[in-house]
């Protein structure tokens, strides 16, 4: 017998690529569990299936920057409940000091959909019931009709696992100027939030202030420094200023859907602007600027 949950969760989160960087990504989980009918005559009770495979899947991945520990470009170490992470990618050099639960170590050379699946898989198979033979999962993208970006970020006031300093997001975006849809401008900051890391103006600080390890090579020439504490603990992170922006307030979908429109206003003064911004999949914010000409 079969059981399947299509959309289980989404899993928000980003990831470190020897190619393109840091890498703000949003999986959309599917399930599949074989087995035989318990004493209830089911699987797996659906409310069980939200709140032991959902719960398990959030709890390891979701909201945690994945680091594919077999790559040769990384190397990191753990003391007590810290871990100091240096990276070397064709974006340039990335390094994290951050508590253990902002990673997901995933045995492999690359963060892909087969790496991580089978990283769920193995973490599932422990909490799931006798009768439960076999698990299968999707993780897949949305299909986006609109243009997206990807972007990476921390929200050090947030009481949940968002104050992690290096989480992230694949999201389209709907721009529409003077009430019609403005597609050069989804495409325009598709562009530039490309792979971006968008940093709070009040977490920056000089690269030499932060405690990174001893194989972090970087200066204020060519790398921000971001560093906050947040109840989760010390965040500390140094990456190349090419892959930053830099955003003067904190990074909410809401305040992001507010500084798009603003920009906008100030490249296009006497224009409105509604920009639909969106976290992932299926949220996000709506902001209106400007005055409709």
């Amino acid at each position: 017998m079969q059981l399947f949950v299509r959309d289980l969760t989404v899993i928000d989160f980003s990831y470190l690529c020897p190619i393109r960087g840091m890498v703000g990504e949003s999986w959309i989980v599917d399930v599949l569990l074989d087995g035989g009918l318990d004493d209830q005559n089911m699987v797996l009770d659906f409310s069980k299936v939200k709140r032991t495979i959902k719960d398990t899947i959030d709890n390891i991945a979701d909201h945690r920057l994945l680091i594919p520990t077999a790559c040769s470009e990384i190397r990191w170490q753990q003391q007590g409940d810290t871990v100091w992470m240096d990276f070397n990618s064709l974006k340039g050099d990335i390094h994290l000091a951050c508590p253990a639960q902002a990673f997901a170590l995933i045995p492999s050379e690359l963060i892909d959909f087969e790496s991580v699946n089978t990283f769920l898989q193995k973490a599932l198979k422990a909490v799931l019931p006798d009768n439960v033979d076999g698990i299968a999962l999707t993780l897949r993208n949305e299909l986006h009709e609109a243009p997206y970006y990807h972007y990476t970020h921390g929200l050090k006031k947030h009481d949940g696992n968002c104050q992690r300093i290096a989480h992230g997001h694949r999201s389209p975006i709907n721009v529409f100027e003077n009430g019609i849809a403005a597609p050069k401008w989804d495409e325009y900051w598709a562009k530039r939030w490309k792979d971006i890391y968008l940093g709070t103006l009040e977490d920056v600080v000089k690269v030499d202030e932060l405690t990174l390890s001893p194989q972090a090579k970087v200066s204020d020439d060519t790398h921000f420094g971001f560093h906050y504490q947040a109840p989760q603990g010390d965040f500390q992170l140094a990456m190349p200023k090419s892959s930053c922006e830099i955003i003067p307030h904190d990074t909410t979908v809401e305040l992001l859907a507010e500084f798009i429109a603003h920009t906008l206003v100030e490249m296009s003064p006497g224009n409105q602007f509604k920009v639909i911004a969106y976290e992932g999949v299926g949220k996000g914010a709506i902001s209106v600027k400007g005055h409709q000409v």
